[in-house]
């Protein structure tokens, strides 16, 4: 269990801020926050703004790239690199870091992950294992893996200087733009939603979206605590992971009120509409936000700031159409 308060986090996501800062800063972007009126989006909620926090045009393609970097360098790196399994996302954010500092990388997929993934990985020189077919196949064969080669585990989400790094993204867009009344975030094992609800407390609303078919924290929420739940669907590559986080369990226990469910319909549409609309090609996971106001899931209220997190752009772009 985790048993940090919030000012605590708070700390630990400026203790990553600056030590991106100082030894980083060639890797990480600071990424646009675009703001619009509500209305562009065709939500009807008078003097409403829709903030697109475009995190999708990250290093590496996605948020990960903070946690995953401050995580590698939080840490001593043995010989034998760092190890990761992931559904994608986090693997490319950590063989990104992995490329940058100069160490190597090993990282365990499943079946589940997409080729362009894998091409990608593969392209920032690191090793890829395929096992299984979803995220805890491939979670437990590196799990084994860093037994026997000692290597640094990068965990894709429950890990303090991950959760950390993501959180740098709240406070970044609090340096951008000041504070958004709601932040609507996809939620697969958490670090990111731990993130941003570590720094945002409640100054903000948090609000927790998934898919239907992958419905971790909103099951956990039902049964009082983390379960095990069954995972597929159109975002099962990057919000695959069979159970909530514990470090996310715990913040969003005391930061987090709402917690959304979406279908793969709702997501296929939105992410449709980022592409047509806003020349966006962002992945299903990225696409939840804006479904959530799309199909009044979530609904402004008047003069209310928005913030959508656009988190990741690792898909084919031929599929996006």
């Amino acid at each position: 269990m985790n048993d940090k308060n919030t000012n605590d986090w708070r700390a630990d996501i400026e203790s990553a801020a600056t030590r991106i800062d100082e030894r980083a800063t060639h890797f990480l972007r600071q990424t646009p926050l675009w703001k619009l009126p509500a209305a562009a989006f065709g939500v009807k909620a008078p003097g409403a703004e829709v903030w697109l926090k475009l995190e999708h045009m990250q290093v590496s393609g996605s948020f990960k790239a903070r946690g995953m970097m401050n995580r590698l360098l939080a840490n001593d790196i043995p010989a034998s690199g760092v190890v990761v399994a992931s559904g994608g996302n986090a693997g490319i954010a950590t063989a990104a870091a992995a490329q940058a500092l100069g160490v190597p990388c090993q990282v365990f997929l499943p079946g589940v992950s997409p080729e362009a993934k894998r091409a990608r990985l593969r392209a920032l020189g690191a090793e890829v294992v395929v096992v299984g077919q979803l995220y805890p196949d491939a979670l437990a064969a590196c799990l084994t893996r860093q037994k026997e080669s000692g290597a640094l585990l990068t965990h894709a989400y429950d890990q303090p200087e991950v959760v950390a790094g993501a959180g740098t993204l709240g406070r970044e867009i609090e340096a951008q733009g000041g504070l958004p009344d709601a932040v609507l975030v996809s939620v697969g094992g958490g670090g990111l939603i731990g993130g941003l609800a570590g720094w945002f407390e409640k100054r903000a609303r948090v609000v927790a979206l998934e898919p239907e078919k992958a419905p971790t924290l909103y099951r956990a929420r039902e049964a009082g605590e983390p379960v095990d739940v069954d995972v597929s669907g159109i975002a099962a590559d990057s919000l695959g992971a069979r159970r909530i986080g514990n470090i996310a369990w715990e913040i969003t226990q005391q930061q987090v009120e709402h917690a959304l469910l979406l279908s793969d319909e709702a997501i296929r549409a939105a992410q449709q509409w980022l592409w047509k609309e806003l020349k966006l090609a962002v992945e299903p996971a990225a696409a939840l936000p804006l479904a959530a106001l799309q199909t009044g899931a979530y609904v402004p209220r008047e003069g209310e700031k928005v913030c959508l997190i656009v988190c990741g752009a690792n898909v084919d772009p031929a599929t996006v159409a």
